[in-house]
């Protein structure tokens, strides 16, 4: 089709005035809908942005951050905020879910609402100030609670003859309260949920509304690609922020707490008042956006459908499909009724509940089986999941790219990808010994090597007279390589501190060359000997690689199997199954699973807090359950996917992309401009080869 001349004259223009509006060029009603800007205020110098790169810009940017706060610094502060606020895994892990249930809440709502016709950059706006909002309200508990209180008040070391000053609840207390801050919690998780809504439903759609198929894999990759940096840069700053002392104002350097110690708490609170701005400062870009890309009617008339064949394309396809509620109900049974649909849809619901629960308590499985700090294992796992999920994402995307897959073999790509994630899951078997901890594991005298299988029980007749409290865990090294729960309950009674470095002597409890009396403890967990944890991450990187090569591949196949009016709303129904079933219930069952390999708990008044030491074997034990388990599902789906799928006859495709283009007749005469730049707007027009 030749130029419109109008568009000749929109070049022309905006080469000789940057500050050129719509309205001074005299273009038609469509060309002003199709500008960027804010209201009647388009200056020609934006023009450049508007396009599929432009879109794909600020979507990444969208993804980055909401990947930094939801999968990044929420991830890295669980172990923090368990600590600093008493809390127990299954409690933090509803905080993690939070996000989803939001998501549920409003996903149906959202995608069908922008279906019929309303602004998807509008929607996207409104997401990136909501995350940004739910950022702030994540980071409020620290400047609502006093100093950070661990233990420092308490008598450390044995006071034979002494009385116990531990804690009364025989007296009403009922605790600190700092439990209750679970509720602003989840709050902010919730207001997180309502920014992620759109963007990784409108979000894809609208990318891949606005490219041409063969590079709509590639697009999606990108996004995809952009969103996994986002956890990268939140498990490396938080971990960083993770090393300063939570009460920046106080500082910690007389009382010898590091943070290698067990009650450490870091400035978890940080990257979220950071990104709170970060996320405001895409809002008023993604306002700027039109409805539709110049070029986009185009592009969907060009392509072809792959819809299941019995998926309900012929009334899907209907003019005026999707403009009315009335039409709900039926959208969500075309969709129910779509085999393949349905399949891929339950297969990534049981990915999103691995992806959920490893990366809430991965970074806890790294610091407690590895013996790490807490900033520590968040950079580790930072440096492995990352890059990982970001190489896998780009990886599917080019696959789909380069190989021209069609949605059968996407579907077939993903049964490989998941069948070999399956053997790598075997990785938990590789476990850390605990590290012998007297009353714990093992008996407190270091002549019988027995674990104990009766139970907890930190008293011994070493220590009986020394009314040791329990309240607060001050974790001790001995000698004799036995850790034990404080000073007191090793029998200590002197104290010496040479320049922060605090070491107990007379030990009556350690048994070190056979003479009590020369034994000593230093402050800190003992150190663990185990070697394995290079393996441990070199697998668990192969396994995010692969989990994440299958989100391109996934995607494609789901926009392929559904109507074109039905993409956003696919997505959106895609997401409420991965959510109920997976991302949901995810973070809740790991933390459930975690919080029962618990052995030492922090008892408080008003109930248990946070655990201060796990039994290794069980909790990698416990994991390889679930993972194998969750996976063993995901590969049954995919496959299930893969025989049920069905593909339209040839005839059938091009009578599709026929009935679009006459659709679309009409508005191609006003959407051939060229951007600004010279430059189509429709996106890198490589070849025409469907995917």
């Amino acid at each position: 089709m030749a130029p419109d001349p109008v568009a000749a004259d929109v070049v022309v223009t905006n080469k000789s005035s940057a500050h050129t509006t719509a309205d001074d060029l005299g273009l038609t009603d469509r060309e002003k809908e199709q500008s960027c800007g804010w209201g009647r205020f388009t200056p020609a110098c934006l023009q450049c942005c508007n396009n599929a790169n432009g879109v794909l810009l600020f979507l990444c940017l969208f993804s980055f951050t909401q990947g930094v706060i939801v999968n990044g610094l929420v991830n890295v502060s669980i172990t923090s905020i368990e600590t600093r606020f008493e809390l127990p895994s299954s409690n933090t892990g509803i905080v993690s879910a939070s996000y989803d249930i939001a998501f549920v809440v409003l996903a149906l709502f959202v995608t069908f609402h922008a279906g019929q016709g309303n602004s998807k950059p509008k929607w996207l706006a409104f997401g990136s100030f909501s995350l940004g909002l739910g950022a702030l309200i994540y980071s409020l508990p620290h400047f609502t609670t006093g100093p950070y209180v661990y233990g420092t008040g308490q008598t450390e070391t044995c006071d034979i003859g002494g009385n116990s000053t531990s804690q009364d609840c025989s007296s009403g207390s009922t605790g600190t309260g700092l439990r209750n801050y679970l509720y602003v919690f989840i709050l902010g998780q919730l207001l997180h949920g309502v920014g992620g809504t759109p963007l990784y439903t409108l979000g894809t759609t609208f990318l891949d509304e606005n490219v041409e198929k063969t590079n709509s894999g590639m697009y999606i990759g990108l996004f995809y690609a952009a969103s996994t940096l986002g956890p990268a840069a939140g498990y490396l700053i938080g971990g960083q922020f993770l090393n300063i002392y939570t009460d920046i104002d106080l500082g910690r350097t007389g009382d010898g707490l590091t943070d290698a110690d067990p009650r450490w708490v870091g400035a978890w609170w940080i990257g979220f008042l950071m990104c709170t701005f970060l996320a405001w400062s895409i809002t008023i870009p993604l306002l700027g956006y039109p409805k539709e890309l110049p070029g986009a009617a185009e592009i969907k008339a060009n392509k072809e459908s792959e819809a299941h064949v019995k998926g309900g394309a012929d009334v899907a396809s209907q003019p005026d499909f999707g403009k009315s509620w009335r039409d709900f109900p039926i959208a969500v049974k075309i969709l129910l009724l779509n085999p393949t649909f349905m399949f891929v849809s339950l297969a990534g619901a049981f990915e999103g509940f691995l992806t959920s629960g490893l990366a809430t308590f991965g970074p806890k499985f790294v610091e407690m089986q590895f013996s790490q700090t807490s900033g520590w294992a968040a950079m580790l796992c930072g440096f492995v999941v990352v890059p990982g999920a970001a190489g896998g994402n780009i990886l599917g995307g080019v696959i789909m790219k380069f190989m021209k897959l069609k949605c059968r073999g996407m579907l077939r790509l993903c049964i490989i990808l998941g069948g070999v994630c399956l053997a790598l899951y075997l990785v938990f078997l590789v476990q850390c010994p605990n590290i012998p901890f007297a009353g714990v594991t093992q008996r407190y005298t270091n002549s019988s090597v027995d674990p104990i299988v009766s139970g907890l029980n930190l008293t011994s007749q070493c220590n009986t007279d020394c009314t040791c409290q329990e309240e607060y865990y001050t974790p001790t090294c001995g000698a004799d390589g036995m850790q034990y729960f404080s000073p007191c309950h090793a029998g200590c009674t002197v104290l010496t501190d040479t320049d922060g470095t605090k070491r107990y002597h007379n030990c009556t409890c350690i048994f070190y060359d056979s003479v009590a009396s020369l034994a000593d403890t230093i402050q800190g967990k003992c150190e663990s000997t185990c070697s394995t944890m290079p393996v441990f991450l070199a697998m668990f990187f192969a396994i995010m690689l692969l989990t994440f090569a299958n989100n391109p591949l996934a995607t494609g196949a789901t926009l392929r199997t559904v109507p074109d009016s039905q993409r956003s709303f696919a997505l959106g129904v895609q997401w409420i199954f991965v959510r109920c079933i997976g991302t949901i219930p995810g973070p809740i069952l790991f933390g459930r699973f975690i919080d029962d390999t618990c052995l030492v708990w922090q008892e408080k008044c008003d109930g248990r807090g946070a655990c201060w030491f796990y039994d290794n074997a069980a909790m990698a034990r416990s994991l390889l359950y679930l993972t194998v388990a969750g996976k063993v599902l995901a590969f049954l789906f995919y496959s299930f996917a893969y025989l049920s799928y069905k593909p339209p006859p040839q005839g059938e495709m091009v009578k599709s992309t026929t009935q679009a283009s006459l659709q679309h007749a009409d508005e191609l005469a006003t959407v051939t401009v060229p951007g600004s730049n010279g430059v189509s707007n429709k996106g890198m027009d490589i070849e025409s080869t469907e995917l």
